[in-house]
C-alpha cells in the first residue's frame, strides 16, 4: 500500500513538474559561442541571459517565465542551418540570432520553414531581409549602409592618396568590401589595389608586401578581427604605417588583445555606442555589476528581446506570425532608443560613425568624417 501510495505521489510530482515546464516560453540565442568569433557569440549570450533575467524578474511574458535555449553555429553556414531547423523544430517561436550573415541567411530559410521568428542582433549583409522572408528582422544596420559612411570617410580624409580594399571571402566581408568600394567608385574615386584571402589565414606577408610595394596610406578590410589583427602585426613587422579601417566585425576588445598597442589609430563603423544611451544606463550597470562589459552587440541583443516579448503582450500570443505583424505595426522601447521597422524587416533609422582603438585596448568615437 505504502509503494502505491508512493507511486502516486511521484506521479502527481511528476505531473506538476511538467505542467510547470508546459508554463515556460523557450526562446533562443544563437550565434559563434566557439570557435574564431565567439568573442561575438559571447556578446550575443550575455545580452540573451541578462534580458531573460531581467523579464522573468518582472513577471515573465503573457504571465509565464522564460526558458533559454542556446545554439552554437561556429559562424559555419550547415552548422547554423542545422542548428535552426533543431530549434524550429522544437516549437521554439523566437531566435534572437545568428551574429554572421553567412551562417543568418541559410538559418533564417530553416526557421521561415519551421515557423520561428528570427531577430538578429548583428547580420549587416542586405541580403537577409531582401529575400521577402517573412520571419527575419535585424535591430542593427546593412552594409551598404556602413559602407558609405567608410567611403565617406574615406574620400574626406585619402583623396588622392593609395587605398586597398581586402575582404576574406565571406558573405559579411566580401559585401562589405563591395559596398565601400561601390560608393567609393561612385564619387569617382579608384582603389589602388582589390584583394581577397581566406577566413582563417595566419600568414599575410604576400598580401603586406603588395601593400608596401604600392604605397598603400590606408587598408580597408571586410572581414573579422581575428585576420584583421593578424594583417595589423604583419604590416608593423614590415615597417608599414598604413592606417588600417574596418567594419563593426572589429568591435570587440580581442582586437586588441591580439595586436596589442599595435590597435593604435585603427578604425572601424559601427552605430553610436548603445553603452552611452540614456535608455540604456540601469541595463548598463546591472551588466558592470556582474563583471561584463556589455560592447559591440551585446545590448543589441537585448533589445531584441525586448521587442519580442513587448509585442508578444500586444499581440496577447507568442504567434510568430501575429507577433512580426505586431513588430512591423508599431515602434519599441528599448535600450537603444525608440524602433519601428519597415516592411523588409530593417529598422527605418539606422546611423553609422567611425571609431578609433588607441593604444590602450579602448575606441572612441570620432564622427563621420575628420
Amino acid at each position: 500500500m505504502k509503494l502505491k501510495l508512493l507511486g502516486l505521489a511521484f506521479g502527481a510530482s511528476l505531473a506538476l513538474s511538467t505542467t510547470a515546464l508546459a508554463q515556460d516560453i523557450t526562446v533562443a540565442v544563437a550565434g559563434p559561442m566557439t570557435g574564431g568569433e565567439s568573442a561575438f557569440g559571447r556578446q550575443l549570450k550575455n545580452g540573451a541571459d541578462q534580458a531573460v533575467a531581467d523579464l522573468n524578474a518582472a513577471g515573465g511574458v503573457l504571465g509565464k517565465q522564460l526558458k533559454l535555449q542556446t545554439g552554437d553555429d561556429g559562424c559555419d553556414p550547415k552548422q547554423a542551418r542545422s542548428i535552426a531547423e533543431k530549434i524550429a523544430g522544437d516549437g521554439i517561436p523566437f531566435v534572437a540570432g545568428h551574429f554572421c550573415s553567412s551562417s543568418s541567411i541559410p538559418a533564417s530559410e530553416a526557421y521561415a520553414d519551421g515557423n520561428t521568428l528570427q531577430i538578429t542582433p548583428a547580420s549587416t549583409n542586405p541580403l537577409f531581409t531582401e529575400r521577402k522572408l517573412w520571419n527575419v528582422l535585424r535591430v542593427c544596420g546593412r552594409d551598404d549602409q556602413q559602407g558609405l559612411v567608410a567611403a565617406d570617410y574615406i574620400l574626406k580624409n585619402y583623396q588622392g592618396k593609395n587605398v586597398a580594399i581586402l575582404n576574406d571571402k565571406t558573405t559579411y566581408g566580401k559585401g562589405l568590401a563591395d559596398e565601400t568600394k561601390k560608393a567609393l567608385n561612385k564619387a569617382g574615386f579608384t582603389e589602388k589595389m582589390f584583394e581577397s584571402y581566406n577566413k582563417g589565414d595566419k600568414d599575410f606577408n604576400s598580401i603586406v608586401s603588395r601593400l608596401k610595394r604600392d604605397n598603400i596610406d590606408l587598408v580597408y578590410i571586410g572581414g573579422y578581427h581575428q585576420e584583421a589583427g593578424l594583417i595589423l602585426r604583419q604590416m608593423r613587422d614590415q615597417g608599414l604605417k598604413t592606417v588600417m579601417m574596418a567594419g563593426d566585425a572589429m568591435n570587440d576588445k580581442e582586437f586588441a588583445s591580439i595586436t596589442g598597442p599595435l590597435a593604435e589609430g585603427t578604425l572601424f563603423t559601427f552605430g553610436p555606442d548603445p553603452r552611452n544611451k540614456p535608455t540604456a544606463q540601469a541595463i548598463v550597470e546591472k551588466f558592470k555589476g556582474k563583471g561584463i562589459d556589455p560592447e559591440g552587440y551585446t545590448l543589441y541583443t537585448y533589445a531584441a528581446f525586448q521587442i519580442w516579448s513587448q509585442a508578444v503582450e500586444k499581440a496577447k500570443t507568442t504567434d510568430p506570425k501575429k507577433v512580426i505583424a505586431a513588430i512591423k505595426a508599431g515602434e519599441w522601447d528599448t535600450v537603444l532608443g525608440k524602433l519601428a521597422f519597415d516592411a523588409k524587416g530593417d529598422i527605418k533609422a539606422i546611423d553609422y560613425v567611425v571609431y578609433k582603438w588607441d593604444a590602450k585596448g579602448n575606441y572612441a568615437e570620432i564622427g563621420k568624417g575628420t
